[in-house]
């Protein structure tokens, strides 16, 4: 869907005279939806980008792209002067910073003012008081505002002053968001590792690693209050949003509205987050945070001075552009909507599309993208960005594209979301898309039985519906579909050829082994024509034909049963056929397997190597060459996608070789460790 809901309720009569080019200073889905709304304003549109995204689909749309050179985040897009550079040399009157990267950073807006540059969103001193945490905590407490009970202080300070609090305790990063830098600490001998750790993540995301501890409150929800301020003093709440569906204390489901708090707290809030807007003289987009108890008692989490991931929902349920709304705010326009007639019409649901496998412990999976196909559905928006095979880079966020539902009542949402989930394919590298499918079907999400802690105590519960899922697609439908693929390849989809092609060998009754994750599965073929097999796998016959194809899309009669199915080659030369939900990856068993695993051990030297589980950089090595290292012990972490991920010793035993060091960037070709097993 081009922009946003296709009616627009509330739309305001853009005055654009100030502003006729707008620079985008950030990547991916963000970028994209800004432009959009740009090109429907009829605004022209600049686009920057690092190397790693010259042929991005964000470059691709906007109407003009600079570029930003090589290197790290702060070299690109988190380098100040070179994004101000690049708005000047094009002539824009007005940067959007859209989410993340500097969209915070007061030092940026002001930056963008000393060079007559409108910036598209709060001024800088709003961004220092609600863009740091200490500074929003203390100047809610000073209005009077309820915050949960907490402190801060060097890491002495904070160590000394947890002797008086009760546990479990909740660490944050001070200029943090996108649950970066939280770590929940239990017991008090873990909390000294714990600030340590969310201080180098907050160092590495933010450029400043100070740190705050408060009371954690059990089973908490998430909800936020959308904001909307002009510079004429006028304030707009546009509902609330429930934000309690995370991982990694990172949102991955939003719905607008919330349904877990009642008219009177809803009330409340609104008026909270109004008062808190007015009294910093609040100006342009923003979301102020919640945390809610059983008890309906909320406390003011954060306010995100920009605007947020979860916007889509607001949007959906209003219908009012707020990327729209922040520039008309920007040119000094008044708001023309008032509060009463603001309707929240019907319930939205967002799902956020990640590049992860929630099979293992989320760990981020950047790589090729093989096939990308977006689900045409009525009542369903996807913001991307993407729109074909492409690299997913292993030095930004995992997130790949979002998917918004919006319908008459939140049933219906849930359904229709989780239709278009399945008919939405993404191969070539892991997704969480099969554990949102599983999500949206829990009774105790749909019964709205949840709170910010939902996917780690329904994790086992959620892994096992998606293994019981897949189970219910027949391993000998997904061969079928595979060797069709695999022997009509080079005639109709214009692939290489197999050996049995090259060769021009054919007999009856010829033995193929076909590997479906890894398990291998025997197959007789009988009959062999183009577009048609049949056969038996594992003895059990089968027949299909292929009727028509659109490139990876193909419409096949599986034993008279009509299927739609996808299919396409992954980079380690596999083929990954999409079935009914779900996607498998398949290859010929009787022919070489050159992938290289994660973890490999030398029985007979008892030597166990690690190679990299994923691309990244090494940020920290915690091990000497001849330690004794026992299970668990986390040898050394790679952060991918700003996630950090640990490399855990199986075993008991000897470090023998450490092969890289630390700030070194690693591939999942790349030996990083040799343990020697010990007696």
């Amino acid at each position: 869907m081009d922009g946003i809901n296709q009616k627009i309720f509330f739309t305001a009569s853009m005055q654009t005279r100030n502003i006729h080019k707008v620079l985008i200073a950030n990547r991916g889905e963000i970028a994209v939806r800004i432009i959009r709304t740009l090109k429907r304003l009829h605004i022209t549109s600049v686009a920057v980008f690092d190397n790693n995204d010259t042929h991005s689909l964000h470059c691709r749309i906007a109407d003009e792209a600079r570029p930003l050179g090589e290197g790290e985040l702060k070299d690109t897009y988190l380098n100040i002067q070179k994004i101000i550079d690049a708005a000047l040399d094009s002539g824009a009157q007005a940067i959007h910073p859209g989410y993340g990267m500097l969209s915070e950073n007061p030092l940026f807006a002001e930056a963008c003012a000393q060079n007559n540059i409108i910036f598209i969103g709060p001024d800088s001193e709003s961004m220092r008081v609600m863009g740091n945490k200490i500074k929003a905590r203390t100047f809610a407490l000073e209005n009077n505002i309820p915050v949960v009970e907490g402190f801060t202080g060097s890491l002495e300070t904070i160590l000394q002053k947890a002797e008086t609090f009760s546990y479990p305790l909740l660490i944050k990063a001070a200029a943090g968001g996108g649950g970066k830098g939280i770590v929940i600490v239990r017991k008090a001998e873990e909390l000294e590792s714990a600030l340590k750790k969310s201080a180098r993540e907050a160092k590495n995301y933010f450029g400043d690693d100070r740190v705050f501890v408060e009371q954690y409150i059990e089973s908490p929800r998430h909800i936020e209050v959308q904001v909307l301020a002009d510079h004429f003093g006028k304030v707009l709440h546009l509902f609330d949003r429930e934000c309690s569906i995370q991982r990694r204390y990172q949102k991955i489901i939003e719905e607008a509205p919330s349904v877990s708090i009642s008219d009177e707290t809803r009330s409340k809030m609104y008026e909270t987050a109004k008062r808190i807007c007015e009294k910093i003289g609040y100006k342009n987009a923003g979301t102020v945070e919640f945390l809610v108890d059983a008890n309906q008692h909320f406390y003011f989490l954060e306010m995100n001075t920009r605007i947020q991931v979860e916007h889509t929902v607001t949007e959906m349920i209003t219908g009012i552009d707020i990327v729209e709304q922040q520039i008309h705010i920007a040119s000094n326009n008044p708001l023309q909507i008032s509060q009463e007639n603001l309707v929240a019409d019907g319930h939205a649901i967002e799902c956020r599309i990640y590049a992860e496998n929630p099979e293992n412990e989320f760990i981020p999976s950047p790589g090729t993208i093989t096939l990308y196909h977006e689900p045409q559905k009525r009542n369903v928006r996807i913001d991307s960005s993407i729109d074909s095979e492409t690299v997913v880079s292993p030095h930004y966020d995992p997130m790949i594209s979002k998917l918004i539902c919006h319908t008459k009542n939140r049933d219906e949402s849930i359904r229709i979301a989780q239709q278009a989930l399945s008919e939405y394919i993404i191969q070539g590298i892991d997704t969480n898309n099969a554990f949102l499918q599983v999500l949206l079907t829990n009774s105790d999400f749909i019964t709205n039985n949840m709170d910010t802690f939902f996917c780690d105590s329904h994790r086992k519960t959620l892994l096992y519906a998606i293994e019981e899922a897949r189970k219910k697609v027949p391993i000998a439908a997904i061969i079928a579909v595979f060797l069709l693929y695999d022997f009509n390849k080079k005639q109709l989809f214009d692939r290489a050829e197999n050996i049995w092609e090259t060769i021009g060998y054919w007999r009856y009754h010829m033995d193929v082994f076909v590997a479906v994750f890894e398990k291998k599965h025997l197959v007789k073929i009988t009959s062999k024509q183009p577009g048609y097999l049949c056969g038996t796998i594992e003895n059990k016959p089968f027949k299909v034909q292929l009727v028509n194809q659109n490139k990876h899309q193909l419409k096949i009669l599986l034993n008279g049963r009509s299927e739609t199915v996808f299919v396409s080659e992954t980079s380690e030369n596999n083929t990954c056929v999409h079935l009914r939900g779900f996607d498998f990856v398949c290859s010929r068993a009787d022919q070489l397997d050159q992938t290289i695993t994660y973890l490999s051990a030398d029985e007979t030297s008892e030597t166990v190597n690690f190679c990299s589980p994923l691309p990244g950089k090494v940020i920290k090595i915690n091990v000497h060459e001849g330690d004794i290292v026992e299970r668990g012990t986390v040898m050394l972490i790679i952060e991918a996608m700003k996630m950090e991920n640990s490399i855990i010793s199986p075993t008991h035993a000897k470090v023998a070789h450490i092969n890289v060091k630390e700030n070194q960037l690693v591939d999942t070709k790349m030996q990083l460790i040799v343990l020697k097993g010990e007696k």
